[in-house]
């Protein structure tokens, strides 16, 4: 046994299984099952080009290498990213700990009410903070949040302004250079036209709909907002606020002003700046817009025995509901980073966050009196953490870099100093004597910080926040570490049992790839600093760039796009440039196969498209006379076809090139939705079925934790044509010669994330990445093989084969009584979470194994399910009390005094013998939906609150 080889730890199934396994399939070799599964005319004839995998220890010295090219100067710039302090007790029990970061979205509520805790957590203290009725699970980043305000406000003029035709949307000039990037990039594909301008010289005239505001400014002055907020509503005119965090413990809450919208990041709440992400931004609004708030809502809802339960409220939101009509192509959040901000709050309390708001703007205060003591100039009035000198800029840039300190320099003769939570008096002593050397004066020693008064009692803070007992309880390390293992011993993760969820791809996410984001070489780099600081980062990123580039087939890559959603909207916005820059700007039409996942339409019209859905085949293949005919109607318009590979229905489908040059034949560019890309890696790839443009899901194929729901990363990758069109920054240049501008606030993304599928690659190496696949579609065949005669396979290739996925038919147990969501729930018992579930055919389940799992596994989980087919058949549709039905079964419900149900105790919990190795008990009976969204509460409300709805 080779123990350098990351594969062998990797992939599950061991030597010693293949041929049972092999067997079962029904093959001789695995290459005989890949023959008959991939189609013969997109199988590549070459191997990909990588380096050779590296052993685990030899990735670590590498990455450790690495680091040190890395130089964490004190940064000082701002501009909505400030370095922070990751309390030790949060980063030891959730940031490396896989029992969070290694589960999946909540949508089965009952093995999740861990999370869901944590994050109405994190919800309630977005509202208390902004003053606001409601706030979600989290969105991306500012920027991005930013976009989603403009975009909820233009959706809703209509029904709450009468304003059916206004399309301007004002923006403050002292928004943050990023987010009016990305605001311009959102704007123009649905029709709104940006007005950029000072909010006091504001027309307030009928053409506008909305405004944004930036709260304090990017110069780091705090505006008296309240008249033009006055104004605005007085003229029908909704308001956004993009507001600093951690600001608003000193200031005024935003929604005490009469706004609409506060957005911003929670990065500063105990989050690494990882060179830009994965931070979580957070979006509150009024009670009125709950049905057009982008991403996911944490609701209280009650279960079957009435006990108080945690659900994700108000689901048809989701985009698989609304396609093409939904206003939001958000498909994930950044929960792992919104956990450990929700407890950054919780561990601090309201005094904690008053220290350490206050100990900010007292530093600030304290250099401004000390360099104003130096005759230099101090332009803003009023500030929270932000200074501005007046200065010769360039002699500053020269002489602080030289002694290792970053500032923001907005223009020749001004140097911006942002204060964090880190900046200490020593710190600060450093400045005064930089600034005393430029400027030839003599330095002194500050002995005491000074009370701050930057922030004037006019947009001061009076207003209580965080008095829920949650964020007054857990002070202590002892206290917060016990509250924290109690969340997760309610949750199932991955590190409990397999997680079969189609098109989710729930992988090993391996230690080794894990450890270097503790490292503060990675993890405190500000992603505004000159590149050549970043040599760590600047090499890792472009290797990966490169390694993705190779194994997708393509010519460029783009690591911008900071979750899959993000990624479609990227590619069809580079698509779109693409055919502006030809004259083509007529070209509209996207083409979406009828199966596709529920972003893609989502994606398409926040493009600028117009979606035309094409049909599918009984056997769940693209219908491609109806796919000609379509794309001949609109040949002269046609923009792009959107397509999953291998498709939704878990099938390579053979006439895949023949689709994609029906798309070229007829003008137009082929979008390749990498949701399944697990199954192509070094066995085909996007380049090779004749895709123009595909996005990576590195939440999925390459590792990176799915952290309850997010960090997502979510690439693009690009033929040659469109190279020239991938996405910039306006601070830090990225992106091609006639980029596009901006996708998310920071110019690579979420790059601390992307040091994970850094090392899923380097260790693997093209070998290992080719055996990953393999395993992949012969764990899938395995269960469908095992599963046969007790569930229908809906969809197989043309040999009969499945891919990396496939889907089981669910629909004929109705005659029994039974759903599909019946069958889900009684899995919990089995301790399996569910696959997924009615996607994309209703009443269906899809189940992707992923190659990291061992034979035993996939054997315990094809028991369960087995065991569960045996139970359906014993159900009566008109007997309702059955296993199924009252699935799942808690502890509290075994334990109690009293058993009302026809079957024993055994066999509701402990069905069969392996479950009583490693039982995982459910914390709350089935949750009802149904109640939660009639009666949406989504904070920590009191328990009385709670029974009046």
């Amino acid at each position: 046994m080779n123990t350098d080889s990351f594969a062998l730890r990797h992939i599950g199934p061991r030597r010693k299984d293949l041929d049972k396994m092999l067997k079962t399939v029904g093959v001789e070799t695995i290459d005989q099952l890949i023959f008959e599964t991939i189609p013969d005319d997109i199988r590549l004839e070459k191997d990909i080009k990588l380096d050779t995998a590296m052993s685990e220890q030899e990735y670590l010295e590498h990455i450790t290498e690495l680091s040190s090219k890395n130089q964490v100067f004190k940064t000082y710039i701002g501009l909505g990213y400030h370095q922070s302090i990751t309390p030790p007790v949060i980063q030891r029990n959730i940031l490396e700990n896989p029992g969070w970061y290694t589960a999946y979205t909540p949508y089965q509520a009952e093995i999740a009410q861990g999370r869901l805790e944590a994050l109405l957590n994190y919800q309630t203290m977005v509202t208390d903070l902004t003053g606001m009725e409601l706030a979600n699970a989290s969105l991306l980043d500012e920027s991005t949040a930013a976009a989603e305000a403009m975009a909820l406000l233009f959706a809703v003029r209509e029904r709450e302004q009468k304003k059916n035709n206004a399309n301007k949307f004002f923006v403050s000039e002292e928004i943050l250079p990023q987010t009016l990037s990305l605001l311009e990039t959102r704007s123009t594909p649905i029709g709104v036209e940006l007005v950029i301008g000072n909010h006091e010289d504001f027309d307030f005239s009928e053409e506008f709909f909305g405004a944004i505001l930036q709260y304090p400014g990017k110069s780091g002055k705090v505006h008296d907002y309240k008249s033009f907020v006055a104004k605005a509503n007085d003229h029908q005119i909704k308001v956004a606020v993009a507001a600093d965090i951690l600001s608003l413990v000193k200031l005024e809450a935003p929604g005490n002003f009469g706004v609409d919208v506060v957005v911003g990041t929670t990065q500063r709440f105990g989050i690494p700046l990882g060179y830009g992400g994965p931070h979580a931004a957070y979006f509150a609004t009024k009670e009125a817009y709950k049905r057009n708030i982008p991403g996911r809502i944490i609701g209280v809802t009650k279960d079957t025995n009435g006990n108080r339960a945690l659900r994700m409220a108000l689901q048809t939101r989701e985009q698989h509901i609304k396609r093409d009509k939904a206003t939001s192509n958000i498909c994930t959040a950044q929960v792992l980073l919104a956990v450990m901000a929700g407890m950054y709050g919780v561990y601090h309390g309201p005094n904690g966050l008053e220290y350490i708001a206050s100990k900010v703007h007292n530093h600030a205060a304290t250099l401004a009196d000390a360099l104003e003591k130096l005759g230099l100039y101090q332009a803003n009035e009023t500030y929270f953490d932000t200074i501005a000198i007046k200065t010769d800029a360039t002699k500053i840039k020269f002489l602080s870099e030289a002694k290792e300190i970053n500032f923001y320099y907005p223009d020749d003769e001004t140097v911006a100093i942002s204060i964090n939570e880190t900046t200490t008096l020593k710190d600060l002593n450093k400045i005064v004597a930089l600034f005393a050397e430029a400027t030839n004066k003599d330095s002194f020693k500050i002995t005491d910080i000074k009370e701050g008064t930057g922030i004037p009692e006019s947009i001061a803070r009076h207003s209580a926040f965080l008095t829920n007992d949650v964020f007054n309880s857990y002070h202590s390390e002892t206290e917060l570490m016990r509250y924290i293992k109690r969340l997760e011993r309610k949750d199932l993760a991955l590190n409990h049992s397999m997680i079969s969820l189609g098109s989710c791809t729930m992988k090993l996410n391996a230690a080794a790839e894990m450890l270097p984001l503790s490292d503060p070489m990675w993890g405190n780099m500000h992603p505004f600093v000159p590149t050549e600081q970043a040599g760590g980062y600047q090499f890792m990123l472009k290797k990966l760039e490169e390694q993705l580039t190779e194994i997708t087939g393509f010519a460029g890559t783009s690591l911008q796009p900071n979750s899959g959603a993000q990624g479609e909207y990227a590619g069809l916005m580079v698509i779109r440039a693409y055919h502006e820059s030809r004259g083509d700007t007529h070209r509209n039409i996207c083409l979406i196969p009828s199966s596709a996942h529920g972003t893609n339409p989502a994606s398409a019209v926040m493009a600028g498209m117009k979606v035309v859905v094409t049909k599918a085949t009984e056997e769940g293949n693209i219908d491609v006379d109806d796919l000609r005919a379509k794309a001949e109607e609109h040949k002269d318009n046609l923009a792009a076809l959107m397509v999953t590979y291998p498709s939704t229905h878990g099938v390579y489908e053979s006439a895949i090139k023949e689709i994609t040059s029906l798309i070229h034949d007829n003008g137009g560019q082929v979008y390749m939705d990498g949701a399944n890309m697990n199954a192509q890696v070094a066995l085909t790839n996007p380049g090779a079925i004749g895709a123009d443009v595909c996005h990576l899901n590195l939440h999925k194929t390459f590792a990176i934790p799915h952290g309850g729901g997010g960090p997502g990363v979510g690439p693009i990758c690009v033929a040659k044509q469109l190279v020239p069109f991938l996405p910039t920054n306006p601070v830090i240049e990225t992106g091609g010669d006639h980029a596009i501008t901006a996708i998310s606030g920071a110019p690579w993304g979420s790059a601390l994330a992307c040091l994970i599928s850094y090392a899923y690659i380097c260790m693997l190496g093209e070998n290992g990445l080719k055996k990953s696949t393999q395993y992949a579609i012969l764990n899938a065949n395995y269960i469908k093989e095992r599963l046969k005669g007790s569930y229908e396979v809906l969809y197989a290739g043309e040999r009969g084969r499945a891919a990396h996925e496939m889907i089981i038919d669910c629909r004929p147990f109705k005659a029994n009584g039974i759903e599909v969501v019946d069958i889900a729930k009684r899995l919990m018992d089995y301790g399996f979470h569910a696959p997924t579930v009615s996607f994309p055919v209703a009443g269906t389940m899809m189940i992707e194994p992923t190659e990291s799992e061992s034979v035993e596994e996939l054997d315990r989980f094809c028991e369960a399910m087995i065991s569960i087919r045996k139970e359906i058949d014993a159900s009566n549709k008109d007997e309702a009390n059955n296993l199924l039905k009252n699935a799942p079964h808690t502890q509290a419900m075994l334990t109690a005094d009293t058993w009302e149900f026809p079957y024993t105790r055994q066999q509701a919990a402990f069905p069969l013998e392996y479950v009583s190795d490693n039982k995982f008990w459910p914390s709350v009976r089935r949750v009802d939906d149904a109640y939660g969204d009639r009666n949406l509460i989504c904070t920590c409300a009191p328990i009385e609150a709670y029974m009046e709805a």
